[in-house]
């Protein structure tokens, strides 16, 4: 098993905001998911179809990824595609820029016992690109002001600011799965800036366990977010409404709650996930007990089932069309785009409040539209 930092890069988001939750996640182990072994497949195959799309040895690793599909050899594809664009574009103006992939990278002097590895960095005269992938489609990234990227540049500064003189740093997120292609771009004296006013104290805090407790969509990733108190008490907050229906609510108030619902939501679907596996492994919970749940029916054995129908001469099969995505996976994503790209289309979105920082437009309501009349 491969190395980690305490204070790693990809966990950046959450220490920052909330500085004690490392060593109080220190109490709970990791279990690993069948997300992350995907993901760590599919970086795998980037790496490979990187380095063979520059030239560079490689040796395929296909038949030893667990989780590898078309769907993944098309992302991989893609990934190396807009490398190998970004390279092009940085040579129009330096003819030897320096491309590193799967690169260590420390920044140590900022963060105790800091370093990660980066996905690809690009350098050159007056410019550096930092490039992460990411293969989950369940969270959408941006590359705007996010820690982790902010954490590789830094680290990439410290290994090659010496061989370039560049001002500009472009930060860049390729997520294919979400179809979300991110780019965020700073200057090198304001990372550094960042790094010693706000990462080099809230890491000094992080590492000795100290600082408050903050609640918020980092908690996601939080190994103790089951047990935190602090996020008991967060969530307890909309208590205060004692339960009423939205008639009997200000508009304040209902403001207030949607603020914290979706948190709320979360919070209690990962108590009730922690307090069934302590039961499965049995704890016993007061007022309550472990019953068995409800379940469907299922063939025992489909290919006799498959045999028995045939045979009193009726079709034991369901024919339908496979659906988009399973389809995509069945062609692959440039075969899916070549022949039903024109087939496909998209129907409105059903309407949803989200916050205003979401980066969605705005829909017109009936009413906007009478006022605009």
């Amino acid at each position: 098993m491969g190395e980690h930092a305490l204070l790693s890069a990809s966990s950046s988001k959450m220490w920052l905001h909330c500085s004690p939750s490392i060593r109080l996640g220190e109490n709970f182990s990791d279990k690993g998911s069948d997300y992350a072994a995907e993901g760590t497949d599919a970086h795998t195959l980037c790496e490979y179809k990187l380095k063979t799309a520059l030239g560079i040895p490689a040796i395929d690793p296909t038949d030893d990824l667990t989780y590898y599909n078309q769907e993944m050899d098309d992302c991989a594809n893609g990934y190396a595609a807009y490398i190998l664009e970004l390279v092009e574009t940085v040579k129009q103006t330096c003819s030897d820029p320096i491309v590193l992939i799967e690169q260590r990278i420390d920044f140590s002097q900022w963060v105790e016992g800091g370093f990660g590895t980066a996905d690809c960095i690009v350098v050159a005269d007056g410019i550096l690109h930092v490039v992460d992938y990411k293969h989950g489609q369940g969270i959408l990234v941006d590359a705007e002001d996010n820690s982790q990227m902010k954490l590789y540049a830094l680290g990439a500064c410290q290994l090659l600011g010496f061989l370039f003189e560049y001002s500009v740093i472009h930060l860049h997120v390729y997520q294919p799965r979400k179809n979300n292609i991110s780019s965020y771009e700073t200057f090198k004296e304001s990372l550094y800036q960042w790094a010693d006013k706000v990462l080099r104290p809230t890491a000094a805090l992080a590492f000795a366990g100290e600082g408050e407790f903050s609640c918020g969509s980092w908690c996601h990733f939080c190994k103790a977010k089951h047990e935190c108190r602090a996020r008991a008490e967060h969530n307890l907050e909309l208590a205060k409404y004692d339960f009423k229906l939205p008639p009997l609510l200000t508009d304040g108030e209902v403001e207030a709650i949607l603020s914290k619902v979706d948190d709320l939501v979360s919070w209690a679907s990962a108590i009730k996930d922690y307090a069934l596996q302590a039961a499965v492994s049995g704890k016993q919970w007061h007022g309550l007990k472990l019953v068995e749940g409800r379940s469907n029916r299922k063939y025992a054995d489909e290919t006799a089932v498959v045999e028995a129908v045939n045979a009193v001469g009726f079709d034991p099969y369901e024919h339908k069309v496979l659906g988009i995505t399973a389809m995509q996976k069945l062609l692959g994503k440039s075969q899916f785009d070549q022949v039903l790209g024109n087939l496909i289309e998209k129907p409105q979105g059903k309407p949803t409040l989200v916050p205003e920082s979401d980066k969605r437009p705005a829909i017109h309501t009936a009413q906007h539209d009478f006022n605009e009349i």
